[in-house]
Formats: C-alpha cells, structure tokens, sequence
C-alpha cells in the first residue's frame, strides 16, 4: 500500500505540545520524504532549550507515523534553531538565462497545469487563482499554486505566507504551505517593496526554476496565476511545459474584452487548449438595499464563452469580503459564505469535468 503524505501530517497533527498547538499547527515538521515503505522528517524547534525537552514528543511522532499502513520504518530527527548564530547567506540563485530542455517540462508527480491568465490587469486574475486553489483543495484535491508573476507577484500576501522557502543543496526548492495548498511565487525570494527588474531571458531562466527546481510532491493539479497580456511568461510556459489548459478571467467590460480575446487568440496560436472563461466582477449587490447593479457591464464573458464553444465557468460578483480576505492573506473561499459557495461551485464543475 503506497504511503499517504496526508496521512502522516493527519497522524502528527494529533500530536498536542505541553505549551498548547500541535506539531503542523506550530509548523514545525521539516522535510519530510516517503521512499518506499521509509518515511524520515525532521522536527524543528524554536531554540535548543525546547529542542531538549522534545525528546518524548520526537518519540511519539516515530511511532505514530510507524504505525500507518505501509510504512517500515520511521527516522525522526529533532532540530533547532540557534538563536546566537546567524543564518547563512541564502545559496540559492533565482532568475538567469533558461538551461536546454530535452522536450517540455513536467514536474514530477503532478498530473495537471492549469493557467489563470487574462488580457489586462486588475481583472482578478490573482484573486480567482488563489480562491480556486483553496476551493479545489477543500474538494479533496491535492493543489499547488505558483505565482508566475514575476514583476507583481501577489499570491505571498494572497496566501498568507512570507517566508523564505528552504534550500537544503541550493538548488531544490522546497515550497511553502497555506491553506492546504503547496505555494511557490518569487515574492518569497525579494524583499516586498523591491522591483523586479529583468528581460525576457532572466524571467524564462525563473519560471524554468520554479517549475523543475521546485518539490511539488504529489499533486493532482498545479495552478499557475499567469501575468497578464501575452508576454514572455505566456509563451514560455504554453511552449515549454506539458501545459494542461488554461483558463481566462475577464470583466464583463467591452475594454476587458478586448484584451482576452487576445488572450485567447495566444492560446489558440500557441495550440492551448482554453477550459473555460471565468467572469468576475459580474455586479455589485448593494448591501443596504438588495439593488444589484452592473457597473462594468452584464453578459459579455457568457457571450464570448458562447461564441468560442467553450464553458462559462462561474460568475463571480464584487465582493468587499473578498477584497478584504485577500488582503488578509485567507482566501474566501476558506470559510462557508456565498462566495466560498461560489468558488466551490467553479472547482466541482473542473472536477466533474475531469479538467482537476
């Protein structure tokens, strides 16, 4: 019986801590590997003066993992921080000219890419991609998100997480996790305020890196939020990759429209198939009054939708709790809400339609 990853964060998250929290609640699980029958993973504590009252819990760790089906053996490391020393200078490079590829790139283990992408900026696109992700991870699938904008990249706030992804060989990645979804962008790698400043070639090299020097592990679907318009990152990754599809986020404003159809056109050109359009921004629902009005327009993604043949798959209203999660860094669609609804609505539909 192959070894579930889930089913061994499941078993440590029951394991409680005397100061309250569980070991993944207190994010303290480092690298953990399956080869076979042998699982191994490292507990980090906060300083050495923890790590040595741990002994007992790095125990009970050993033995509840030892004791799922499937596994042999168990090694359980026990680690942490020193507070007095300071960390090493980070050895992993990210941008660069691109490396040959023999054909197009896969990761390893992921079934499916699927891309966000949208003719113009400030459509959503971002906010769609990070709200589906969760939606699809909380309809059981195992999600990744890498956030492929390189010059404005929004996911690390989106999502809630900030840090510095591990290096252990200064070339694998190992990602970050948020909302039961694995996420990697750039902005882990920069400062927040600082400006991306590269050509065609360093962002090519980057997204290349992202995508093969990256640990995705298992996933059922990998979503990839795309820049916006028709660029290099668009062409890099419908040429280069074993894309799945994608699927386009616009308003329903005549402007908006414009630019996805060229959008479009490049994945018809590039020989991508398009899944679906998303219309986001479909209306206001005045919260005083109940009046819904339709500020950028009614009907004009479900129009284009009908004239390509392919699915509208939602339509998505403004939203100021939306706004406001992401700004938060917990998607919307995490909680119970009629936007949550909405975003699962969109998921189960790409899962029924075996696009998930």
């Amino acid at each position: 019986m192959a070894i579930d990853r889930d089913q061994i964060i499941a078993a440590l998250a029951r394991l409680a801590l005397p100061d309250g929290g569980t070991l993944v609640e207190r994010d303290m699980i480092r690298a953990l590997a399956i080869d076979g029958d042998r699982v191994r993973f490292v507990i980090e504590a906060p300083n050495p003066q923890i790590a040595q009252q741990m002994e007992p819990l790095r125990r009970a760790a050993e033995n509840a993992v030892a004791a799922l089906p499937g596994v042999a053996h168990v090694s359980v490391a026990l680690t942490a921080h020193s507070p007095a020393a300071k960390p090493p200078p980070p050895s992993l490079k990210v941008g660069g000219h691109p490396k040959p590829q023999d054909g197009p790139l896969k990761p390893s283990g992921v079934d499916r890419i699927l891309a966000v992408a949208s003719g113009k900026g400030g459509v959503g696109k971002s906010t769609v991609a990070s709200n589906l992700a969760v939606a699809l991870a909380r309809a059981g699938r195992r999600v990744g998100l890498l956030d492929a904008d390189i010059y404005g990249p929004s996911q690390p706030r989106m999502m809630g997480v900030n840090k510095r992804p591990a290096s252990p060989d200064g070339k694998t990645i190992i990602p970050l996790q948020a909302h039961g979804v694995t996420v990697m962008s750039i902005g882990f790698m920069l400062e927040e305020r600082k400006a991306v400043i590269w050509r065609g070639p360093m962002l090519m090299g980057a997204l290349q890196q992202m995508l093969g020097q990256v640990e995705w592990g298992r996933l059922d679907v990998l979503i990839v939020d795309l820049p916006p318009g028709t660029g290099d990152v668009q062409l890099t990754l419908c040429t280069k990759t074993e894309l799945s599809g994608a699927l386009v986020v616009s308003t329903p404003q005549d402007v908006a429209l414009l630019d996805a159809r060229k959008a479009l056109d490049m994945f018809a050109t590039l020989k991508t198939p398009v899944l679906g359009l998303i219309e986001n921004m479909s209306g206001f629902v005045c919260p005083e009054c109940g009046h819904e009005a339709h500020i950028f327009g009614q009907g004009g993604v479900a129009r284009e939708a009908a004239d390509l043949g392919v699915p509208l798959l939602g339509t998505l209203p403004i939203d100021l709790e939306t706004r406001m999660a992401g700004d938060g860094g917990t998607p919307i669609a995490a909680g119970d809400g009629p936007m949550a609804r909405a975003y699962a609505r969109i998921a189960e539909g790409l899962v029924q339609g075996g696009m998930a």
